[in-house]
């Protein structure tokens, strides 16, 4: 089962358009929502296992300029 999370984003000053523009070249990432304040970028990725989004976060996500930094939330379903 592939693995969901939200990883909120905080960037850089005038950088919003150019990390949101490189985000979307993200295959993994689903949605990208720019909010006010903070964090700046909202966004949900699906990946197959959690090296996998250790991976996506660490040299892809952080390697963008102008992200200053990520905290991201797991997605996991409530049992009954």
């Amino acid at each position: 089962m592939p693995e969901s999370a939200y990883v909120l984003i905080n960037v850089l000053p005038g950088q919003i358009v150019n990390v949101k523009n490189l985000l979307a070249e993200i295959e993994e990432i689903k949605t990208i929502d720019a909010c006010w304040g903070k964090p700046d970028i909202f966004v949900k990725v699906e990946v197959p296992d959690q090296e996998a989004l250790t991976q996506l976060i660490l040299t892809r996500i952080h390697a963008i300029e102008g992200v200053a930094q990520t905290d991201t939330h797991l997605v996991y379903p409530l049992q009954k």
